[in-house]
């Protein structure tokens, strides 16, 4: 099934979800840990009538629902197919159907709190090192490129965050190399980043902005701010 791009998910108003790296992220709130059961039940009949189901974590409160297609098809710029780790129709027809079940259960989303975070290392030789790092970080050499036609590592059960690698320049003398990236709602962006600068962070390129805030701390360590596209639009 062929990936969808970010113009088609803001098109489908998904008012409950947020796209926040490769896939589809809600949070509903529950009074209770019944009521999450409940609720994460229903959704489980509804994946098994559509035969595709979301990663989901249940908690004090809440329950945090993800969903993408490990399989998605991307077309490069010559027509080249990559299977990737995407978001696809059958994700939106899915959060269409939870947002439903979740107005039944009486349970709200809220999707301001949704968050991921990834890693990010920067190096000229991804290619090389990529393997290390997928042994190191999941047990399986193989996991580089899992779900991306590049070097990236990620671990098909969710165990750990994605590492992706950045150009890097050849230097001799040690310097940070590694950031971590944080993926946020795009209507907490400006309070995120207003949060790091009152709390003693400098924000050193913000050019790619909103998409990407470089945010570097005292000891000038980078992190970076990420927002996948604009909330979804309500009628």
């Amino acid at each position: 099934m062929d990936m969808l791009k970010g113009d088609e998910i803001a098109e489908a108003q998904l008012t409950d979800w947020r796209k926040l790296a490769q896939g589809l992220h809600a949070r509903y709130l529950v009074a209770d840990f019944g009521t999450g059961a409940r609720f994460v039940a229903a959704v489980g009949e509804a994946g098994d009538a559509l035969g595709h189901y979301p990663s989901v974590s249940l908690g004090n409160g809440y329950v945090d629902l993800k969903l993408v297609t490990a399989d998605a098809i991307y077309r490069d710029d010559e027509g080249t197919e990559h299977v990737v780790e995407w978001v696809t129709q059958q994700d939106v027809d899915l959060a269409r159907r939870i947002s439903e079940i979740a107005a039944d259960h009486k349970v709200d989303a809220d999707p301001a709190s949704v968050s991921v975070i990834e890693l990010g290392l920067d190096t000229a030789h991804s290619a090389t090192i990529a393997p290390v790092w997928a042994a190191l970080l999941t047990g399986n050499a193989e996991s580089q490129g899992y779900g991306s036609p590049s070097d990236e590592i990620r671990d098909a059960t969710g165990r750990v965050p994605n590492l992706w690698f950045g150009d890097g320049d050849e230097h001799g003398s040690p310097r940070q190399r590694f950031h971590v990236e944080v993926y946020v709602a795009p209507e907490v962006a400006e309070q995120r980043i207003a949060a790091a600068v009152a709390a003693g962070g400098t924000v050193v390129d913000d050019s790619d902005a909103p998409s990407l805030t470089v945010i570097t701390d005292q000891d000038g360590n980078k992190g970076i701010l990420c927002v996948a596209q604009p909330p979804a639009k309500k009628d």
